[in-house]
């Protein structure tokens, strides 16, 4: 079986994949990292992948709207809707130093659950919206962003991209419940 999933390495659609693997009882499966929705809902149609996994909500920053301009252009059946509990952190290179820190990158929806942290933590900063948590962490670590930059992602991104962790769970709600979608053709 191969799941695509809206994400990188190490973002939290990987998570979400592997938590309904696990509950489901799939083993045997390939993870496909689509980066966006758009590109899962795509890949569904075309039959490259059997699951997609994506999300929709989350209790702070509300819809994902990317998911809902993705789902108005594409058919597919979903067979599951599932919560998780999103973590997110501020993430920098190892050799940058916090007052270093310019600009704070993620995902649009990330910005929005850190919302109240980076304007009383980070109210200098410029806010740049990227495609994805773990993308944004993957692009730092590869020099594609600037060293002055630090990113919103998962614990495991940090892990996968040998990124420090500046500061942990800076979501605004202590429970940061997000909806995924498990869709099929």
């Amino acid at each position: 079986m191969r799941i695509g999933i809206s994400g990188a390495k190490g973002s939290f659609s990987e998570e979400a994949a592997r938590k309904y693997a696990s509950k489901n009882g799939l083993e045997g499966y390939t993870l496909d990292y689509l980066i966006s929705v758009e590109n899962v809902l795509t890949a569904l149609e075309k039959g490259t992948i059997d699951l997609g996994i994506f999300p929709i909500e989350n209790l702070t920053g509300g819809a994902v709207a990317e998911t809902v301009v993705a789902m108005q252009k594409h058919k597919f059946q979903k067979k599951n809707t599932f919560t998780i509990d999103i973590r997110q952190n501020l993430l920098a290179l190892k050799t940058t130093k916090r007052e270093e820190i310019i600009t704070i990158t993620s995902h649009e929806q990330a910005l929005k659950q850190c919302g109240a942290y980076l304007k009383a933590k980070w109210p200098n900063a410029k806010l740049q919206e990227y495609e994805d948590t773990a993308k944004a962490a993957e692009d730092l670590a590869a020099g594609k962003l600037p060293p002055s930059t630090a990113v919103i992602a998962s614990r495991t991104a940090a892990e996968v991209y040998g990124l420090q962790i500046l500061e942990e769970s800076i979501q605004d709600q202590k429970e940061n419940l997000t909806s995924f979608i498990a869709a099929t053709k």
